[in-house]
């Protein structure tokens, strides 16, 4: 049986959506992709001992954590949507599962961990270049930090990736470092020490076979923690 990977939605009006890259990224690294449910706080616990790993998709405006406004281009996330990936990520961190946050996701996960966020990066950190594709920005290049779990899965040290977002970490949260930044300086992905939470800022989804082995990562990480195979 595959490792399942549970993957959160986006959420308009009662409608939970999924973007299909997400998806077939996961599919084709060897997990079986489950749409997670927005729950309540009773039903987290038990919707995390039914999945294997948790991938926390990108979204609107992340409003914990924030150490100013949001960009006026970016909506708040929805309060409905907030609390229920706050409670099935902290159900993940608390049993110490595999986790991969992207964009939103990374930016919510290190907001949770007492970490602060910038709500408009380009207007609120000195020397930031445009990181949105609102403002005119395609791609840039990203330096994956030495001696970090990021570095090891990605086996490079230079990434080049697209541009789609307006916020940006701007603390690190309790028990996270930071393992990849942008040539300004901005965060581009965070990891807990012990490599069980991996966190980017760019959208790997999107990107093709270049980031299939962060994918392949997540995959095998699931099957390991739960002695599980994998046709990864």
């Amino acid at each position: 049986m595959r490792p399942r990977i549970g993957i959160t939605t986006s959420l308009e009006g009662d409608e939970q959506r999924l973007d299909l890259r997400y998806v077939h990224a996961v599919d084709r690294a060897g997990g079986l992709p489950i749409p997670v449910a927005l729950v309540g706080a009773g039903a987290a616990e038990e919707l995390e001992s039914a999945l294997d790993a948790l991938v926390v998709v990108g979204g609107p405006g992340v409003v914990d954590g924030l150490i100013a406004p949001l960009a006026p281009e970016l909506a708040p996330v929805s309060d409905r949507r907030r609390h229920a990936d706050a409670r099935i990520l902290q159900a993940f961190v608390t049993a110490g599962r595999p986790v991969l946050g992207i964009c939103y996701g990374m930016q919510l996960a290190n907001a949770l961990r007492g970490g602060t966020i910038y709500g408009d990066v380009e207007r609120q950190l000195a020397g930031s270049m445009p990181h949105s594709h609102q403002r005119g920005a395609t791609t840039h290049e990203v330096s994956v930090l030495p001696d970090t779990h990021l570095r090891r899965i990605l086996g490079t040290g230079t990434v080049v990736v697209p541009t789609h977002h307006l916020q940006a970490v701007a603390a690190v949260g309790s028990g996270l470092r930071v393992s990849a930044t942008a040539p300004d300086g901005v965060i581009e992905a965070v990891e807990s020490i012990d490599g069980a939470f991996i966190g980017v800022q760019f959208h790997p989804e999107r990107m093709g076979d270049e980031m299939a082995p962060l994918f392949r990562h997540l995959v095998a990480a699931a099957a390991r923690a739960a002695g599980r195979g994998t046709a990864a």
